[in-house]
């Protein structure tokens, strides 16, 4: 059977509770999400790598960081440098496949692991021929630039398209999700076959997140 594992997101998380909810949370997961948006590739603008810096204070769990920027490429070092494990980035960030392949061994090149989202309108066929040079894929079952969306429609059926043509194609690409997530959408992606779920509001919103953590790995 497969492992699934749980990637907190820290998106909806208040700064002054972070250090104290992080220490709860990473007994029970395995990976922390870190969302960057520079207000320009999403309206929205978060995180920056001073903070994965401070943040990576109070856990020990792999920094999974997910750019949605555009021009990924000029912050790679930034992120490689103070923390980040994974450093994934949007096939929409690029015009053309050359400078995602740039973008992707420049990850390499800095130590971490690569990984290529992909927005919820965007055909997972149209990255099939990137999977062989990334560690990760993500797929976003929401709109990219806000917490506390619904999980989109087809968002399983995507995955379950990926996990036939990786596994077709004995790839060790792992798939990740995030958007959306609860009990419900998590039975859903854990039957598509997913690796990796990301899951921010459902857990940071709660007053007992680690009971919340529990409530979806009991699925994994």
């Amino acid at each position: 059977m497969r492992k699934i594992y749980l990637s907190p997101s820290i998106l909806t998380c208040p700064k002054e509770k972070v250090a104290e909810q992080l220490k709860i949370v990473s007994s029970e997961a395995d990976y922390l999400h870190f969302d960057v948006m520079d207000g320009i590739f999403v309206p929205k603008k978060t995180f920056d790598y001073e903070y994965l810096k401070y943040v990576s204070k109070f856990h020990s769990l792999l920094n999974d960081v997910h750019l949605m920027v555009v021009n990924p490429i000029d912050m790679v070092e930034q992120y490689a440098k103070n923390g980040a494990d994974i450093i994934t980035f949007h096939y929409e960030a690029y015009d053309n496949r050359e400078d995602i392949l740039k973008c992707i061994e420049r990850i390499h090149d800095n130590g971490c692991k690569a990984g290529i989202s992909i927005k919820p309108l965007t055909s997972e066929e149209d990255i099939f021929d990137i999977l062989q040079y990334v560690d990760l894929v993500l797929v976003m079952s929401v709109e990219p630039g806000k917490g506390g969306q619904k999980f989109l429609d087809g968002s399983a059926e995507k995955i379950a398209k990926l996990r036939k043509y990786i596994d077709d194609n004995n790839l060790k690409t792992l798939i990740e999700v995030d958007g959306g997530i609860n009990e419900e959408t998590f039975k859903l992606v854990a039957k598509a076959g997913v690796d990796i779920v990301v899951a921010g509001s459902y857990i940071f919103d709660s007053i007992d997140p680690l009971a919340r953590i529990r409530s979806l790995k009991k699925w994994a």
